[in-house]
């Protein structure tokens, strides 16, 4: 096994570059999940609240909102305040998508790091592999075919690490930039479901 840059020829820096992205990568991957821990949740208490506001008691579903947690928790509990202060129609519909957007793209924080970490990982380990191929048909070229089979085998295998590390960081990077996506994207659809049904507890009470 290679315990040097030395032994690893060119790859070698790239290696190092790529360790750091795969930390990078980990690292952005906790930290989103803990951020986005909670932000489906909530979706009975809402249902509740939206009963009660129905009825008339928009005090106490006002009540119901009071431990919001979630982004559609937070858009909710906004659009309660504002309509129980006499805000509405358009103007408030907008300023409601505005913290809608908001939401989502504070959410969204952090995800295009990792897309990019997934798409260039490979790269780079493609990078490393074809400097150490080039390093190694050079060497062979200076033994003046002194150099065997097993010289060039072994130089060309060190070089493919870079290629197989690249893929090792890139994969999981994507599938984490894929599920956070998701998970997002249901966010989202929470949001404006939960302002939807807002808007029609307040507009036909007796639906």
């Amino acid at each position: 096994m290679p315990t040097s840059f030395e032994d690893l020829g060119a790859g070698g820096p790239i290696m190092v570059v790529l360790a750091a992205l795969s930390l990078l990568s980990w690292a952005v991957i906790v930290i989103k999940t803990l951020q986005l821990w909670n932000s489906r949740s909530g979706a009975a208490r809402r249902s509740a609240a939206f009963d009660k506001w129905r009825c008339g008691d928009k005090q106490e579903a006002q009540a119901a909102m009071a431990t919001a947690r979630s982004p559609a928790d937070r858009v909710t509990t906004y659009a309660m305040q504002a309509l129980s202060g006499g805000f509405s129609g358009p103007v408030l519909l907008a300023e409601l998508t505005r913290r809608g957007n908001d939401e989502v793209s504070r959410m969204n924080g952090l995800i295009r790091l990792l897309e990019l970490i997934a798409m260039i990982s490979p790269l780079l380990g493609l990078l490393g592999t074809v400097l150490g191929m080039i390093q190694s048909f050079q060497e062979l070229e200076l033994a003046q075919g002194a150099a065997n089979a097993s010289v060039l085998a072994g130089g060309i295998w060190q070089a493919l690490l870079t290629t197989a590390a690249g893929l090792l960081v890139a994969i999981p990077a994507a599938v984490g930039a894929g599920l956070l996506s998701a998970r997002i994207d249901g966010a989202a659809q929470d949001i404006e479901s939960a302002v939807g049904q807002l808007m029609l507890a307040e507009e036909n009470p007796d639906i």
